[in-house]
């Protein structure tokens, strides 16, 4: 878990630069998305305040962390959401879901905010609803779900994951009753030039297949009563597809990737999501 996010890198305020149409393009895609009037300022928040006093939970380094099992994923992520529902630190915005969400890069996240990573990597929504009860005792402002594409890497019909998200939905809002559910989009794949280890799984998922399925968590969302934050016209290239310079296999994202997302994130929550009194 990050205990802020920290000053945005200088490597990516030069991408940001050499990039500024396609930040411009973030920024009009999710005003259009959103349908709002007026572009409010950047929210404030007081200095949030620091995990670092809390105990330290030993974290595995990259390389070991693709070695641990399952348990030992839940295990991790369990002390790290005790530490947070302990020390109940403010502005608390939680990520949840699978490997996408687990590598966001912590000096990434928006700041202003304490972060709680709960990702695991090949989560599906079935395992992911069964553990959503790690964090019951935290007190977040704002919880990010992204869930889905590994239940269709392992051939999970659309109801059922459909059926999942709503559970998923129900469970957050029953437990988390001031926090703000934010339900996104579920990415679509680089197809063809995909290099990802499990590829043939991955081209027998058709884009047109999720894009449907998103239009279906949108309804979903709605009439739940959740924000739904639409990722994929960010993402994609004109053919549906996972853009290449956003992906590192087809399937995983790039740092490029990330700071589509961060600017995502960051901008929805300024134009969108109302800080908690």
């Amino acid at each position: 878990m990050s205990t802020s996010a920290k000053t945005f890198p200088i490597w990516a305020f030069f991408s940001l630069l050499t990039n500024g149409i396609l930040m411009l393009a973030v920024i009009l895609l999710i005003w259009q998305q959103q349908r709002l009037s007026a572009f409010f300022g950047i929210i404030t928040s007081p200095e949030p305040i620091s995990l670092n006093n809390s105990p330290q939970i030993a974290t595995p380094d990259l390389g070991r962390r693709h070695q641990l099992t399952y348990q030992q994923w839940v295990d991790i992520l369990t002390q790290e959401a005790k530490v947070a529902a302990d020390q109940r630190p403010p502005h608390l915005s939680i990520l949840v879901g699978d490997s996408l969400s687990l590598w966001f890069p912590p000096e990434l996240l928006p700041e202003g905010k304490n972060w709680l990573n709960q990702g695991i990597s090949g989560e599906t929504s079935n395992g992911l609803l069964k553990r959503l009860k790690i964090f019951d005792r935290t007190q977040p402002e704002v919880i990010f779900v992204m869930i889905g594409i590994n239940d269709l890497i392992r051939g999970m019909s659309d109801g059922v994951i459909l059926d999942n998200q709503r559970q998923i939905i129900n469970y957050l809002r029953n437990k988390h009753p001031t926090a703000q559910i934010v339900v996104q989009s579920i990415l679509p794949h680089g197809a063809e030039s995909a290099t990802w280890k499990g590829r043939e799984k991955l081209l027998a998922i058709a884009n047109n297949r999720i894009r449907e399925l998103n239009q279906q968590l949108q309804s979903i969302s709605a009439k739940k009563g959740v924000k739904y934050l639409d990722l994929c016209p960010l993402f994609t290239n004109k053919q549906g597809n996972l853009r290449r310079e956003f992906t590192t296999d087809g399937l995983h994202l790039s740092p490029e990737g990330y700071i589509v997302w961060r600017s995502a994130l960051q901008i929805y929550g300024e134009i969108e999501l109302k800080p908690q009194r």
